[in-house]
């Protein structure tokens, strides 16, 4: 199979692409990516010189560039998304345009070159806040800040597409992710990294929140599942089966990083905070997957990978970080 990955220089693209050169020999992959802060060349330096990979600078909301790498592919894996909650309380305007006019740049060319399959990535937090039971694939989508907002309307486009057009798309919505070459915005890389420099990890509200964790290999393998086995116009929860208040995680990630507890900064809490996420996924299960690690022991896999990785991540919190950091949570 030959794949267009687009975001595949990104936190789960990298994970993915990775992912499928090692579990199918036989598959060739185009990643195509904007470098935008969150993406990372590095993050692929292990298999730049393979034969069956190659990289293209571009945008997804650039039509030509979409069509020329697109050409004679098998499929598309839509990866590329502006994702962070609390960007998106700061500029959504470059949320709608990537999670929304890039889903229909990529869905015009899908349909027009006629491409056997799109599978599109989305996230629980189209759903909004669970109090009580897991969501479902047929849930009404209730999100609620700009990010989950452009996602769904990402997710709607997709829909939309394959009832009027039966353009064959797919789409999965996972739970959040954690694990390797995640940028150090997001709060379990947040925090290990504040952790590892004995700076304050800062802990919205009362830090009961509760989010359902992922390991990114498992999504990997569940979207990879879905790529070849789903079924076009369906959706596909893909759920870590791990939920966590925030206050708890933060506790755990100090004691795997054997740092105190008086790091721990409550902050003001941010607009529209989803207090649960949960996902039902006997959907994904059903096709074949389950997930094969364990919390616990992913979650010191990846203390240890950031421990052992400074010289990745350090470059990644000065300059523009650092100002955006000092933005939302104060400077210290």
């Amino acid at each position: 199979m030959k794949l267009l990955v687009t975001g595949g220089a990104g936190f789960i693209g990298s994970n993915f692409v990775r992912h499928v050169l090692a579990a199918h020999p036989e598959d060739s992959v185009i990643n195509l990516d904007k470098l935008t802060y969150a993406g990372n060349p590095a993050n692929l330096e292990d298999v730049a010189r393979d034969p069956r990979y190659r990289f293209v600078r571009g945008d997804i909301c650039d039509p030509t560039v979409v069509r020329d790498v697109m050409k004679d592919v098998d499929a598309v894996v839509n990866m590329a998304a502006c994702t962070h909650v609390d960007r998106s309380l700061i500029e959504p305007d470059e949320f709608l345009r990537t999670d929304v006019f890039g889903v229909f740049t990529l869905l015009e060319a899908v349909r027009e070159l006629k491409i056997p399959r799109l599978l599109h990535i989305s996230t629980d937090e189209v759903y909004g806040s669970v109090a009580h039971g897991s969501s479902r694939e047929s849930d009404p989508m209730r999100p609620s800040n700009p990010y989950s907002a452009s996602k769904a309307g990402g997710d709607l486009l997709a829909l939309a597409y394959w009832q009027t057009h039966k353009t064959p798309v797919v789409i999965t919505r996972s739970s959040n992710n954690f694990g390797p070459c995640q940028y150090p915005e997001k709060v379990i890389p947040l925090f290990i990294t504040n952790a590892l420099d004995d700076q304050p990890l800062p802990l919205y509200g009362d830090g009961k929140n509760v989010r359902d964790w992922l390991y990114v290999l498992d999504n990997c393998a569940a979207i990879d599942l879905v790529l070849r086995r789903g079924k076009d116009g369906e959706v596909y929860n893909i759920g870590g089966g791990h939920e966590v208040e925030n206050i708890v995680l933060t506790r755990q990630i100090l004691k795997l990083a054997r740092k105190p507890e008086t790091l721990i900064t409550p902050v003001k809490d941010r607009p529209g905070h989803d207090r649960r996420y949960s996902l039902d996924s006997k959907k994904v299960q059903q096709l074949g997957w389950a997930p094969r690690h364990k919390f616990g022991d992913a979650l010191a896999t990846t203390v240890e990978w950031y421990r052992a990785r400074e010289a990745w991540w350090r470059p990644l919190k000065s300059g523009e970080f650092r100002a955006y950091y000092a933005k939302q949570y104060g400077a210290r």
